[in-house]
């Protein structure tokens, strides 16, 4: 365990989740208990499908004893920053010291096809929102109370302005989609008093061949965003490289497949200056649930990492 800019205590490797909500709350609380007792020590939760991840993290911080509880990430479109700031306040003032509150702007896939808002300069958008989530708390004014603080939290950011917008307004990024080649990048970007939280997708626990199937039609699924292109042309991969499904050489580098490539990876990241990786494992569905057989072998995989 190391302590970082971030002020909460994070182990080397965690867990990064979509879909955790499509389970009963007294289910997915009973699936974190257990993985705390396997030794996870931190669960990252994406912009909620059914439950706001707000509610879904304090839920899970009440059934454990340690496990930090972040969100990876809340999307800002369509949140009010009081009503954010108040909902990331009462969690760690609930569970000191449990909660890290990631913030982004998602993409248009999101914003526009699912919330119905407008996507459109997400940078400048972002900035103007942290404006507005730094500004003194009318509410509390109001009441006589004095200002809490703003909650500890970290950006999603992949390009060179992202990062330095974490750099400079957050405690520092999460990146997601990238190989150890971009964490260095980042790294050297952040500078070395930020925390860098990194994404890795992994398939463990199956065949070679679904393994393979599964990584493809994640990295597939990401092709047509604006900006994970871009993040992947910065780092050398061609035209060539993200047509028909992506090429192998694109898979390969992203997602990594089997327990000794996964431990591999979370080495290298480490070595090239990430503080914290969350490991995405893949289902074989998506949005059909969690694969918890895959996080119960990624749990003892992430061990001797974090100590």
């Amino acid at each position: 365990m190391v302590m970082m800019s971030l002020p909460l205590r994070l182990p080397a490797t965690g867990l990064w989740t979509t879909g955790l909500d499509l389970y009963p709350p007294g289910e997915s609380a009973e699936l974190a208990a257990e993985l705390e007792e396997l030794g996870l020590g931190a669960l990252w939760l994406s912009e909620g499908l059914v439950h706001d991840p707000f509610v879904a993290a304090a839920g899970l911080l009440a059934a454990t004893r340690s496990l930090v509880v972040g969100t990876g990430i809340a999307v800002i479109w369509g949140r009010h920053p009081h009503w954010l700031r108040a909902s990331a306040r009462a969690l760690l003032d609930a569970r000191p010291g449990r909660f890290a509150l990631g913030l982004g702007v998602s993409h248009a896939q999101v914003v526009n096809g699912v919330l119905g808002l407008d996507f459109q300069r997400p940078l400048a958008t972002l900035r103007t929102y942290l404006d507005d989530l730094d500004a003194p708390d009318g509410m509390r004014a109001m009441l006589g109370l004095p200002e809490a603080g703003r909650p500890p939290r970290v950006l999603a950011a992949l390009g060179p302005r992202a990062l330095e917008l974490a750099r400079d307004r957050a405690d520092g990024a999460i990146t997601y989609l990238v190989p150890p080649e971009h964490t260095a990048r980042a790294r050297a970007l952040l500078g070395p008093d930020r925390t860098l939280i990194v994404e890795q997708s992994v398939v463990v626990g199956t065949g070679h061949d679904d393994a393979r199937s599964r990584a493809r039609e994640h990295i597939a699924s990401y092709l047509g965003g604006p900006a994970y292109r871009a993040s992947w042309q910065r780092l050398g991969f061609t035209d060539a490289d993200l047509e028909a499904g992506g090429s192998d050489r694109l898979v390969d580098a992203l997602v990594a497949v089997g327990e000794d490539q996964v431990a591999g990876r979370i080495a290298a990241h480490l070595a090239a200056g990430a503080d914290h990786v969350c490991l995405q494992a893949l289902p074989a569905e998506q949005f059909t649930g969690v694969p918890a057989r895959q996080w119960r072998l990624l749990a003892a995989i992430g061990r001797p990492a974090a100590a």
